[in-house]
């Protein structure tokens, strides 16, 4: 069912869990706000939200180089304290992180980062685009609007489903990882090399290429 912005953000509020989480929530219930409270604390994402405005300036910084030196990942993942830092479990999901980006090629962390001029040129593409198909003019701008989610799920790390479970996004997961930790996580920045990148050369698709890699 469509879920009314007015629920996703009064859910929000009462929860703190993070805007995407409380649409599936609310989706998942129907839009029954209690119900969706419940689901949220059963995946343990009212919890991990409480716990996100912590600081945390421990963590790691991990690189992931893809076979024969193509492609190159850093990324810094912070948690608490150093005992966690340590752990194999952050380790691994750090790890995670870092062939993600590699496979996905994100652009940003999260959407919030995408400069308003960019959003705004990426709205006007799509709204030619969905002009040009003939579509009428009054449902325009709902077809850009999901269009732009799009455009956040494949260029936003968050927003991007998980490569080793599509099932997920990578939001979900470190939700989740927040849970099962107890400690808030942040992934904070990234960079990512491709060999020749910005030169004209065949396609590759390096999702598979890295679960390949990966032997997953």
């Amino acid at each position: 069912m469509a879920v009314n912005a007015s629920a996703v953000k009064e859910l929000r509020e009462k929860t703190g869990a993070g805007m995407l989480d409380c649409k599936k929530a609310l989706e998942e219930t129907n839009g029954d706000i209690e119900k969706a409270i419940g689901v949220l604390r059963e995946k343990g994402l009212a919890a991990a939200a409480k716990k996100a405005g912590r600081i945390a300036t421990e963590g790691v910084v991990e690189s992931y180089i893809h076979a024969g030196g193509r492609i190159g990942v850093i990324v810094e993942i912070n948690c608490e304290t150093d005992f966690v830092a340590k752990t194999d479990q952050f380790r691994d999901f750090a790890k995670d992180i870092a062939m993600q980006i590699a496979a996905a090629n994100p652009k940003f962390v999260r959407r919030e980062e995408v400069p308003s001029d960019e959003l705004e040129k990426e709205r006007e593409i799509l709204k030619a685009q969905a002009l040009n198909e003939g579509k009428p003019e009054k449902i325009v701008e709902k077809m850009v609007d999901g269009r732009i989610s799009k455009y956040y799920e494949e260029f936003c790390l968050m927003e991007q489903s998980f490569i080793k479970d599509p099932d997920k996004t990578i939001s979900e997961m470190l939700n989740e990882k927040i849970s099962k930790i107890g400690e808030n996580i942040s992934i904070r920045r990234f960079v990512r090399y491709e060999l020749g990148e910005g030169l004209e050369k065949k396609e590759d698709n390096f999702v598979e290429e890295v679960m390949a890699q990966a032997k997953l």
